[in-house]
Protein backbone atom coordinates (compact mmCIF):
# COMPACT_ATOMS: atom_id res chain seq x y z
CA UNK A 1 0.00 0.00 0.00
CA UNK A 2 1.20 3.54 -0.90
CA UNK A 3 0.11 6.82 -0.20
CA UNK A 4 0.31 9.96 -2.14
CA UNK A 5 -0.27 13.79 -1.39
CA UNK A 6 -2.78 14.43 -4.57
CA UNK A 7 -4.33 17.83 -5.92
CA UNK A 8 -4.86 20.75 -4.44
CA UNK A 9 -2.22 21.43 -1.49
CA UNK A 10 0.30 20.33 -4.70
CA UNK A 11 -0.82 23.16 -6.75
CA UNK A 12 -1.46 25.74 -3.99
CA UNK A 13 2.11 24.79 -2.59
CA UNK A 14 3.58 25.28 -6.24
CA UNK A 15 1.45 28.85 -6.90
CA UNK A 16 2.68 29.59 -3.01
CA UNK A 17 -0.78 30.40 -2.21
CA UNK A 18 -1.75 29.29 1.34
CA UNK A 19 -2.97 25.45 1.15
CA UNK A 20 -6.90 24.86 2.17
CA UNK A 21 -7.05 21.08 2.64
CA UNK A 22 -4.91 18.30 1.78
CA UNK A 23 -6.01 14.75 -0.21
CA UNK A 24 -4.84 11.83 -0.34
CA UNK A 25 -4.80 8.63 -2.74
CA UNK A 26 -4.55 5.20 -1.69
CA UNK A 27 -2.67 2.62 -4.25
CA UNK A 28 -2.83 -0.96 -3.41
CA UNK A 29 -5.16 -0.43 -0.22
CA UNK A 30 -8.16 -1.97 0.52
CA UNK A 31 -11.00 -0.55 2.88
CA UNK A 32 -10.52 -3.30 5.25
CA UNK A 33 -6.48 -2.06 5.71
CA UNK A 34 -7.76 1.44 6.70
CA UNK A 35 -10.25 0.22 8.80
CA UNK A 36 -7.94 -1.75 10.57
CA UNK A 37 -5.71 1.50 10.96
CA UNK A 38 -8.93 3.25 12.54
CA UNK A 39 -9.83 5.35 9.37
CA UNK A 40 -12.96 6.34 9.14
CA UNK A 41 -14.93 5.61 6.46
CA UNK A 42 -17.19 8.45 4.75
CA UNK A 43 -20.22 7.39 3.28
CA UNK A 44 -20.91 3.27 2.76
CA UNK A 45 -20.27 2.59 -0.61
CA UNK A 46 -17.35 5.49 -1.86
CA UNK A 47 -14.17 4.47 -0.94
CA UNK A 48 -12.87 7.21 0.90
CA UNK A 49 -11.97 7.68 4.59
CA UNK A 50 -10.88 9.98 7.18
CA UNK A 51 -7.49 10.13 9.16
CA UNK A 52 -8.24 9.06 12.89
CA UNK A 53 -5.60 12.17 13.96
CA UNK A 54 -5.98 14.73 11.57
CA UNK A 55 -8.90 13.73 9.74
CA UNK A 56 -7.68 14.30 6.11
CA UNK A 57 -9.32 12.42 3.20
CA UNK A 58 -7.67 9.28 1.74
CA UNK A 59 -9.37 8.04 -0.92
CA UNK A 60 -8.54 4.27 -2.71
CA UNK A 61 -7.18 4.91 -6.12
CA UNK A 62 -10.12 4.74 -8.84
CA UNK A 63 -11.06 4.40 -11.90
CA UNK A 64 -14.32 6.10 -13.42
CA UNK A 65 -16.58 5.78 -16.79
CA UNK A 66 -19.89 7.18 -17.42
CA UNK A 67 -22.51 5.37 -17.87
CA UNK A 68 -25.39 7.13 -18.33
CA UNK A 69 -26.16 11.28 -18.71
CA UNK A 70 -25.04 13.99 -16.32
CA UNK A 71 -22.73 13.81 -13.41
CA UNK A 72 -23.58 10.89 -11.49
CA UNK A 73 -24.14 7.82 -13.76
CA UNK A 74 -20.63 6.80 -13.40
CA UNK A 75 -19.78 3.10 -12.69
CA UNK A 76 -16.29 2.68 -9.84
CA UNK A 77 -13.29 0.44 -9.82
CA UNK A 78 -11.57 0.86 -6.93
CA UNK A 79 -9.50 -2.48 -6.85
CA UNK A 80 -5.97 -2.89 -5.83
CA UNK A 81 -4.88 -3.21 -9.28
CA UNK A 82 -5.64 0.51 -10.02
CA UNK A 83 -2.52 2.35 -10.48
CA UNK A 84 -2.03 6.27 -9.45
CA UNK A 85 -1.98 7.49 -13.24
CA UNK A 86 -5.19 5.95 -13.60
CA UNK A 87 -6.47 8.16 -11.09
CA UNK A 88 -5.16 11.04 -11.85
CA UNK A 89 -6.25 10.47 -15.33
CA UNK A 90 -9.67 10.84 -13.74
CA UNK A 91 -9.51 14.56 -12.65
CA UNK A 92 -10.06 17.46 -14.52
CA UNK A 93 -7.28 19.61 -15.05
CA UNK A 94 -4.02 19.16 -15.07
CA UNK A 95 -2.83 21.49 -12.53
CA UNK A 96 -5.21 19.44 -10.17
CA UNK A 97 -4.17 15.96 -11.48
CA UNK A 98 -0.08 16.03 -9.33
CA UNK A 99 0.62 13.50 -6.73
CA UNK A 100 3.81 13.55 -4.45
CA UNK A 101 5.10 10.81 -3.02
CA UNK A 102 6.26 10.50 1.09
CA UNK A 103 9.84 11.63 -0.16
CA UNK A 104 8.96 14.74 -1.48
CA UNK A 105 9.00 13.42 -5.31
CA UNK A 106 6.42 14.70 -7.72
CA UNK A 107 4.72 12.03 -9.72
CA UNK A 108 3.55 14.55 -13.04
CA UNK A 109 2.40 12.38 -15.94
CA UNK A 110 0.50 15.13 -17.37
CA UNK A 111 2.65 17.94 -17.59
CA UNK A 112 0.78 20.24 -14.24
CA UNK A 113 4.33 21.66 -13.13
CA UNK A 114 4.28 23.13 -16.72
CA UNK A 115 0.86 24.21 -17.24
CA UNK A 116 1.24 26.35 -13.80
CA UNK A 117 4.77 27.67 -14.85
CA UNK A 118 2.45 28.81 -17.83
CA UNK A 119 -0.45 29.44 -16.00
CA UNK A 120 -2.78 26.95 -18.67
CA UNK A 121 -5.73 26.01 -17.08
CA UNK A 122 -6.23 22.64 -19.43
CA UNK A 123 -8.05 19.43 -19.44
CA UNK A 124 -6.32 16.07 -17.94
CA UNK A 125 -7.90 13.78 -21.19
CA UNK A 126 -10.94 13.85 -23.28
CA UNK A 127 -12.98 12.23 -20.43
CA UNK A 128 -13.54 16.09 -19.29
CA UNK A 129 -16.77 15.76 -21.53
CA UNK A 130 -18.02 12.85 -19.36
CA UNK A 131 -18.81 15.69 -16.29
CA UNK A 132 -20.73 18.74 -16.95
CA UNK A 133 -19.70 20.00 -13.62
CA UNK A 134 -16.47 20.60 -15.22
CA UNK A 135 -17.87 23.62 -17.00
CA UNK A 136 -18.13 25.36 -13.72
CA UNK A 137 -15.43 23.89 -12.06
CA UNK A 138 -13.24 25.28 -14.90
CA UNK A 139 -14.98 28.89 -14.86
CA UNK A 140 -14.45 28.90 -10.91
CA UNK A 141 -10.70 28.20 -11.17
CA UNK A 142 -10.29 30.65 -13.94
CA UNK A 143 -12.03 32.76 -11.19
CA UNK A 144 -9.82 32.02 -8.37
CA UNK A 145 -6.71 32.00 -10.13
CA UNK A 146 -7.16 35.20 -12.60
CA UNK A 147 -5.25 37.35 -10.33
CA UNK A 148 -2.22 35.18 -11.16
CA UNK A 149 -2.63 35.37 -14.79
CA UNK A 150 -4.44 31.57 -15.73
CA UNK A 151 -6.19 31.52 -19.14
CA UNK A 152 -8.00 28.72 -20.31
CA UNK A 153 -6.45 26.71 -23.27
CA UNK A 154 -8.12 26.87 -26.24
CA UNK A 155 -8.58 23.22 -26.39
CA UNK A 156 -10.10 23.02 -22.99
CA UNK A 157 -12.73 25.94 -23.82
CA UNK A 158 -13.89 23.82 -26.94
CA UNK A 159 -14.78 20.94 -24.51
CA UNK A 160 -16.90 22.88 -22.49
CA UNK A 161 -18.64 24.24 -25.71
CA UNK A 162 -19.35 20.64 -26.43
CA UNK A 163 -20.52 19.73 -22.84
CA UNK A 164 -23.25 22.59 -23.28
CA UNK A 165 -24.09 21.94 -26.98
CA UNK A 166 -24.69 18.04 -25.60
CA UNK A 167 -27.24 19.59 -23.10
CA UNK A 168 -25.17 18.21 -20.30
CA UNK A 169 -25.33 20.79 -18.17
CA UNK A 170 -29.52 19.95 -17.62
CA UNK A 171 -28.40 17.44 -15.53
CA UNK A 172 -26.63 19.54 -12.79
CA UNK A 173 -28.67 20.28 -9.90
CA UNK A 174 -29.71 23.48 -8.52
CA UNK A 175 -27.35 22.55 -5.43
CA UNK A 176 -24.28 21.92 -7.65
CA UNK A 177 -25.00 25.27 -9.55
CA UNK A 178 -25.03 27.15 -6.12
CA UNK A 179 -22.12 25.53 -4.59
CA UNK A 180 -19.45 26.29 -7.75
CA UNK A 181 -20.97 29.79 -7.97
CA UNK A 182 -20.73 30.37 -3.86
CA UNK A 183 -16.98 29.56 -4.54
CA UNK A 184 -16.98 31.85 -7.44
CA UNK A 185 -18.23 34.61 -5.60
CA UNK A 186 -16.23 34.05 -2.78
CA UNK A 187 -12.87 34.75 -5.28
CA UNK A 188 -11.38 37.90 -5.96
CA UNK A 189 -12.80 38.06 -9.52
CA UNK A 190 -15.78 36.82 -9.50
CA UNK A 191 -16.60 38.55 -12.72
CA UNK A 192 -14.49 36.07 -14.66
CA UNK A 193 -16.79 33.16 -13.86
CA UNK A 194 -19.62 34.76 -15.66
CA UNK A 195 -17.77 35.68 -18.33
CA UNK A 196 -16.20 32.52 -18.91
CA UNK A 197 -19.71 31.02 -18.71
CA UNK A 198 -20.60 33.62 -21.14
CA UNK A 199 -17.81 32.25 -23.57
CA UNK A 200 -18.75 28.76 -23.93
CA UNK A 201 -22.65 29.71 -23.64
CA UNK A 202 -23.19 28.13 -20.81
CA UNK A 203 -24.61 31.62 -19.04
CA UNK A 204 -27.53 31.46 -21.41
CA UNK A 205 -28.78 27.65 -19.97
CA UNK A 206 -27.79 27.92 -15.89
CA UNK A 207 -28.12 31.81 -15.71
CA UNK A 208 -30.54 33.09 -17.87
CA UNK A 209 -31.40 35.99 -16.27
CA UNK A 210 -27.84 36.78 -16.14
CA UNK A 211 -27.31 36.26 -19.87
CA UNK A 212 -30.00 39.00 -20.91
CA UNK A 213 -27.63 41.92 -19.69
CA UNK A 214 -25.20 40.78 -22.09
CA UNK A 215 -27.52 40.54 -25.19
CA UNK A 216 -29.81 43.20 -25.08
CA UNK A 217 -29.88 47.12 -25.06
CA UNK A 218 -31.40 48.24 -22.30
CA UNK A 219 -33.48 51.41 -22.34
CA UNK A 220 -33.19 52.83 -18.49
CA UNK A 221 -34.61 56.03 -18.60
CA UNK A 222 -34.23 57.35 -22.05
CA UNK A 223 -30.71 55.77 -21.95
CA UNK A 224 -30.14 53.59 -24.36
CA UNK A 225 -26.99 51.22 -23.56
CA UNK A 226 -25.69 49.12 -25.95
CA UNK A 227 -24.51 45.65 -24.57
CA UNK A 228 -21.09 46.02 -24.17
CA UNK A 229 -21.40 49.00 -21.63
CA UNK A 230 -23.53 46.55 -19.68
CA UNK A 231 -21.09 43.84 -19.48
CA UNK A 232 -18.61 46.96 -18.30
CA UNK A 233 -20.68 48.73 -15.77
CA UNK A 234 -22.32 45.55 -14.55
CA UNK A 235 -19.19 43.30 -14.35
CA UNK A 236 -16.25 45.98 -13.60
CA UNK A 237 -18.55 46.93 -10.73
CA UNK A 238 -18.67 43.50 -9.28
CA UNK A 239 -14.99 43.51 -9.70
CA UNK A 240 -14.34 46.79 -7.93
CA UNK A 241 -17.11 46.26 -4.76
CA UNK A 242 -15.39 42.83 -4.38
CA UNK A 243 -12.21 44.35 -3.85
CA UNK A 244 -13.67 46.37 -1.57
CA UNK A 245 -15.54 43.48 0.74
CA UNK A 246 -15.54 40.06 1.21
CA UNK A 247 -19.04 39.61 2.32
CA UNK A 248 -21.10 37.29 -0.09
CA UNK A 249 -23.97 38.56 0.57
CA UNK A 250 -23.07 42.21 -0.49
CA UNK A 251 -21.84 40.68 -3.79
CA UNK A 252 -24.19 38.56 -5.14
CA UNK A 253 -26.79 41.30 -4.21
CA UNK A 254 -24.97 43.54 -6.37
CA UNK A 255 -25.24 41.13 -9.60
CA UNK A 256 -29.07 40.47 -8.83
CA UNK A 257 -29.98 43.94 -8.48
CA UNK A 258 -29.66 44.18 -12.88
CA UNK A 259 -31.93 41.28 -12.72
CA UNK A 260 -34.98 43.22 -13.51
CA UNK A 261 -33.58 45.30 -16.12
CA UNK A 262 -36.15 43.70 -18.94
CA UNK A 263 -39.08 45.61 -17.05
CA UNK A 264 -37.19 48.90 -17.78
CA UNK A 265 -38.34 48.46 -21.37
CA UNK A 266 -41.52 48.14 -20.42
CA UNK A 267 -41.93 51.71 -18.31
CA UNK A 268 -43.26 50.06 -15.76
CA UNK A 269 -43.66 52.68 -12.54
CA UNK A 270 -42.20 51.83 -9.55
CA UNK A 271 -42.95 53.84 -6.34
CA UNK A 272 -41.61 53.20 -2.81
CA UNK A 273 -40.86 49.51 -2.89
CA UNK A 274 -40.43 47.50 -6.07
CA UNK A 275 -42.12 44.09 -6.07
CA UNK A 276 -41.75 42.82 -9.25
CA UNK A 277 -37.85 43.42 -9.21
CA UNK A 278 -38.08 41.94 -6.35
CA UNK A 279 -40.55 39.06 -7.18
CA UNK A 280 -37.60 38.00 -9.74
CA UNK A 281 -34.74 38.10 -7.84
CA UNK A 282 -37.05 35.91 -5.33
CA UNK A 283 -37.67 32.96 -7.93
CA UNK A 284 -34.06 33.30 -9.25
CA UNK A 285 -32.84 32.26 -5.66
CA UNK A 286 -35.18 29.92 -5.21
CA UNK A 287 -34.35 27.97 -8.26
CA UNK A 288 -30.49 28.14 -7.41
CA UNK A 289 -31.61 27.18 -3.99
CA UNK A 290 -29.37 30.37 -2.46
CA UNK A 291 -29.41 30.37 1.70
CA UNK A 292 -31.82 32.30 2.97
CA UNK A 293 -29.94 34.82 4.35
CA UNK A 294 -28.43 35.97 1.10
CA UNK A 295 -31.34 35.27 -0.67
CA UNK A 296 -33.33 38.35 1.61
CA UNK A 297 -30.39 40.79 1.17
CA UNK A 298 -30.60 40.10 -2.53
CA UNK A 299 -34.34 40.69 -2.60
CA UNK A 300 -34.48 44.04 0.05
CA UNK A 301 -31.68 45.26 -2.84
CA UNK A 302 -33.48 44.82 -5.79
CA UNK A 303 -36.88 46.16 -4.39
CA UNK A 304 -35.59 49.13 -2.75
CA UNK A 305 -32.41 49.70 -5.89
CA UNK A 306 -34.51 52.69 -7.42
CA UNK A 307 -35.24 54.30 -3.98
CA UNK A 308 -31.54 53.50 -2.71
CA UNK A 309 -30.08 55.30 -5.61
CA UNK A 310 -32.45 58.05 -5.36
CA UNK A 311 -32.28 58.37 -1.26
CA UNK A 312 -30.98 62.04 -1.32
CA UNK A 313 -34.43 63.07 -2.87
CA UNK A 314 -36.90 60.50 -0.77
CA UNK A 315 -38.13 62.03 2.70
CA UNK A 316 -37.91 61.60 5.89
CA UNK A 317 -40.68 59.39 6.17
CA UNK A 318 -40.33 57.22 3.30
CA UNK A 319 -36.72 56.63 4.63
CA UNK A 320 -37.75 55.98 8.43
CA UNK A 321 -40.44 52.96 6.66
CA UNK A 322 -37.13 51.84 5.16
CA UNK A 323 -35.58 51.29 8.03
CA UNK A 324 -39.11 49.44 9.16
CA UNK A 325 -39.09 47.28 5.97
CA UNK A 326 -36.07 45.53 5.77
CA UNK A 327 -35.83 45.24 10.05
CA UNK A 328 -32.81 47.60 9.96
CA UNK A 329 -33.19 47.94 14.29
CA UNK A 330 -33.08 44.27 14.75
CA UNK A 331 -30.58 43.45 12.17
CA UNK A 332 -28.23 47.07 11.70
CA UNK A 333 -25.94 45.00 9.37
CA UNK A 334 -28.22 45.53 6.91
CA UNK A 335 -27.45 49.22 6.56
CA UNK A 336 -24.03 48.57 6.36
CA UNK A 337 -24.27 46.36 3.10
CA UNK A 338 -27.17 48.23 1.53
CA UNK A 339 -24.65 51.18 2.24
CA UNK A 340 -21.95 49.24 0.17
CA UNK A 341 -24.59 48.49 -2.43
CA UNK A 342 -25.75 52.26 -2.41
CA UNK A 343 -22.87 53.36 -3.74
CA UNK A 344 -22.37 51.23 -6.37
CA UNK A 345 -25.46 51.40 -7.59
CA UNK A 346 -26.00 51.61 -11.34
CA UNK A 347 -28.40 54.29 -11.55
CA UNK A 348 -26.17 56.34 -9.79
CA UNK A 349 -24.50 56.95 -13.21
CA UNK A 350 -27.60 58.48 -14.80
CA UNK A 351 -28.48 60.81 -12.02
CA UNK A 352 -27.03 64.39 -10.76
CA UNK A 353 -25.30 64.05 -7.54
CA UNK A 354 -24.81 67.54 -5.35
CA UNK A 355 -24.58 66.17 -2.25
CA UNK A 356 -21.29 65.61 -0.25
CA UNK A 357 -22.32 62.57 1.41
CA UNK A 358 -22.40 59.21 -1.14
CA UNK A 359 -25.66 57.58 -1.25
CA UNK A 360 -24.23 54.57 1.36
CA UNK A 361 -22.83 57.32 3.58
CA UNK A 362 -26.21 59.17 3.45
CA UNK A 363 -28.00 55.80 4.39
CA UNK A 364 -25.92 54.95 7.59
CA UNK A 365 -25.89 58.72 8.97
CA UNK A 366 -29.49 58.80 8.63
CA UNK A 367 -29.98 55.35 10.49
CA UNK A 368 -27.38 56.98 12.91
CA UNK A 369 -29.55 59.90 13.59
CA UNK A 370 -32.63 58.15 14.54
CA UNK A 371 -31.28 55.05 16.06
CA UNK A 372 -30.86 56.06 19.48
CA UNK A 373 -34.32 57.22 20.63
CA UNK A 374 -35.59 56.40 23.76
CA UNK A 375 -38.81 54.28 24.19
CA UNK A 376 -39.07 54.97 28.39
CA UNK A 377 -39.33 58.69 27.18
CA UNK A 378 -42.32 57.87 25.39
CA UNK A 379 -43.29 55.26 27.78
CA UNK A 380 -42.75 58.00 30.87
CA UNK A 381 -45.00 60.69 28.92
CA UNK A 382 -47.91 58.03 29.13
CA UNK A 383 -48.34 56.82 25.83
CA UNK A 384 -49.47 53.28 25.59
CA UNK A 385 -50.40 50.92 22.95
CA UNK A 386 -50.41 50.98 19.30
CA UNK A 387 -49.93 55.26 20.65
CA UNK A 388 -46.40 54.19 21.42
CA UNK A 389 -45.99 53.21 18.22
CA UNK A 390 -46.91 56.27 16.41
CA UNK A 391 -44.95 58.32 18.60
CA UNK A 392 -41.82 56.31 18.26
CA UNK A 393 -42.42 56.74 14.49
CA UNK A 394 -42.77 60.51 15.08
CA UNK A 395 -40.15 61.36 16.96
CA UNK A 396 -37.57 59.53 14.14
CA UNK A 397 -38.87 61.57 11.21
CA UNK A 398 -38.47 64.35 12.82
CA UNK A 399 -35.14 63.64 14.49
CA UNK A 400 -34.15 62.99 10.83
CA UNK A 401 -35.64 65.82 8.73
CA UNK A 402 -34.02 68.33 11.80
CA UNK A 403 -30.56 67.16 11.01
CA UNK A 404 -31.17 67.29 7.19
CA UNK A 405 -32.07 70.67 7.00
CA UNK A 406 -29.26 71.72 9.20
CA UNK A 407 -27.19 69.29 6.75
CA UNK A 408 -28.28 71.25 3.86
CA UNK A 409 -28.08 74.80 5.44
CA UNK A 410 -24.55 73.79 6.24
CA UNK A 411 -23.83 72.87 2.84
CA UNK A 412 -25.49 76.05 1.17
CA UNK A 413 -28.08 74.25 -0.48
CA UNK A 414 -30.91 76.11 1.01
CA UNK A 415 -31.03 79.48 2.52
CA UNK A 416 -32.62 80.49 5.41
Amino acid sequence: MKIYLVGGAIRDSLLKIPIKDKDWVVVGGTKKMLLDKNFQQVGKDFPVFLHPDTHEEYALARQERKSGKGYTNFSTNYNTNVTLEEDLIRRDLTINAIAKDKYGNYIDPFNGREDIKYRILRHVSSAFIEDPLRVLRTARFAASLAHLGFQIAEETMKLMCIIVNQKELSYLTSNRIWNETEKALNTSNPHVYFQVLYNCQALKYLFPEIHFLYEKKINFHHYLINKIKNKFLIFMGLAKISALTNDLSIRFSFLCQFLSFSLYNKNIIKNFYDINSASIVRQFCKRLSVPTDITDLAVISAGFFEFLATIHYQSSHNIIMLFLKIDAWRKPERISQLAYLCNFNFYNVFISQVFLLQSGDFLKKCFSIVNNISIKLILKKGFTGYKIKEELLRLRINKLESWRTQYLIKKNYIKI
